[in-house]
This record gives C-alpha cells, structure tokens and sequence, in this order.
C-alpha cells in the first residue's frame, strides 16, 4: 500500500457522510425565514469533515499505541497496526489535521458572526475548541473517554444536539427549542452506529480493556439499547415532522423513507450471533443517517 493510499485509509472516508447529516438537517431548517447561508453551509460542511478525519485519525494512533487494535479486531485493518504509517507520521498527521480544522472553525465563525457578536463568536470558539479536544481524547491519552464508556454521549451530543442547533444557530441567530427533535435524532443514530462498531469489536475490546458499554453491559443489553437508539430516533423525527410548521404530506414521508432499511437491519441485530456479520451493518446505519439528513435537507430546499 503506498503511503497516499494509507492515509486515506486512515481517513475512513466511509465515516464522512454519517459526520455531515446533521448540518444538512441544521442548515436546511434555515430555509423556511430565509436565512440560509451559502457560504457558512460549506464551511460548516468542511469544518464537520474536519473533525471527522481528526477522530479517525487519532482513533487509529489510540487503539494502535494501545494494542486495541490487534488480530482479534474483526473491522478492517488500521493504518498503525499494519504498519503502513508509523505512530510519528499519524501523530504529525493528527496535529495537522487539528490546525487545519481549526481555521476552518475560526472561518466559520467569523463569516457568521463577524466582529459585531464577541460573545456569541467566543462561545463558538469554546464548541469549536471543545470539539477538537474531544475528538482527539476520544482514544488517545491515560484519560480517553472511550475507555471509558463515554463514547456515546460524546457523539449524541457533538454529531446530534452541536451540529444540528449550532449549524442552525449560526444561520438564524435564535435557538428554536423544536428543533432539539431532530437534533436528538441524528445524534441517537450517530450513536448507533458507534454501539455497532462496539458490538462488532467486542471481544478485542473486552481483551484489550477498552471499557464500552458493549463491554460493561454484555451483547443483551447491547440489543435492546441498538432497538431503543433507533426505535427513539424515529419517534422524535416523527413528531418533527408532524408539526403545523413542516405539515405537507410529501415532507412528512419522504425522509421516514431513511428509516425502512433500518427496520431490516434491527431485525438481523436481533437475530445475530456472530461479531462479523455486524461489519456490513455499520455502512447500513450509517448511510441510512445521512440518506434522513440528505431527503429533508432537499425537501425543505425545493419547498422554500
């Protein structure tokens, strides 16, 4: 593998689309008071692509300094683990990566708030900063959340409730309390996908002390939490979407349509016995997000 190749490996490109569903359900939620902007939409996009890669790539420095990711893990092989980039060059890497999300952050605030906002401007900064750090710390470090058990609430609230309210905000400048609906949505499915990935890794997980909740709570408790994420997730679109202010049929159903394949996939979770089966599952969840975010973003777009 040549070295162009590892790095994109390492940047699991297969994450993005998941990473980016909750701007698209912010920004297009702007739409309807026409504040939708174009450029604080694709710094939003570029900055949340930052972040992504940013985890990947410190989540592969992590496990791979820690040993987690070893023969046992059934996912595909890590960039440290075999070796086609050294835990210097990932490192070198991740500081890049953060500098570059960084300014991308900073650009994004800047463009939304100016120099008028100081205090709205300063606590997008703190997000922003927070964001980075969390990104980085999710595996890396004595103190990684992940190890933890922590994991989860770490991505409902930064890929659900920041980047669907903070996108939304850094449009409109308000805060609307309904939009916590979709908002907590995309961050239960976001989280779905990380109790998959923890499903699929539990035994190297459970060997290597990493301390998910897969792993604290066994493969029942891991179930029936998989059904609550998703079954929870579709409760809280569904009421969204029934409100007076987003009421026409065509909307209502179009984006439900994300969850059909997910209604398969809960049934193959609960019928599941071997960890790899699981793998295919991810894509599945994953895209199924993004696919919820993507039809309603173009719904709203097309309707106002």
């Amino acid at each position: 593998m040549s070295k162009t190749a590892a790095w994109i490996s390492a940047a699991r490109l297969r994450t993005l689309p998941l990473s980016i569903s909750g701007i698209l359900v912010g920004t297009s939620l702007a739409l309807p008071s026409n504040q939708f902007d174009t450029y604080i939409f694709w710094l939003a996009i570029a900055t949340t692509l930052g972040l992504q890669i940013l985890s990947n790539f410190a989540n592969d420095y992590g496990d791979g300094i820690k040993g987690t990711d070893n023969d046992e893990r059934i996912g595909p092989v890590r960039a440290l683990q075999s070796g086609a980039i050294s835990a210097k060059e990932m490192k070198k890497g991740i500081i890049l990566t953060a500098i570059i999300t960084a300014i991308l952050a900073l650009s994004l605030i800047y463009t939304s708030f100016g120099k008028e906002n100081f205090l709205l401007s300063l606590l997008f900064v703190g997000l922003g900063v927070s964001a980075i750090i969390a990104a980085i710390k999710y595996t890396v470090g004595d103190s990684a959340y992940g190890y933890k058990g922590l994991g989860d609430i770490f991505v409902f609230l930064f890929f659900g409730i920041v980047s669907v309210l903070g996108s939304n905000f850094l449009m409109t400048k308000q805060l609307d309390v309904w939009l916590f609906l979709p908002a907590i949505s995309i961050g239960l499915l976001s989280s779905a996908v990380l109790n998959l990935n923890n499903m699929r890794d539990e035994l190297s997980d459970r060997n290597s002390k990493k301390m998910t909740l897969v792993v604290k709570g066994g493969k029942k408790f891991a179930k029936i939490y998989h059904f609550s994420l998703i079954l929870v997730a579709f409760i809280c679109m569904v009421i969204f979407l029934n409100l007076d202010s987003y009421s026409s049929y065509y909307l209502i159903l179009l984006p439900l349509l994300a969850f059909v394949p997910l209604a398969i996939h809960l049934r193959k979770i609960y019928h599941y016995t071997d960890p790899k089966t699981l793998d295919p599952e991810l894509k599945k969840v994953a895209l199924s997000t993004f696919a919820l975010g993507f039809i309603l973003f173009w719904i709203v777009f097309l309707e106002f």
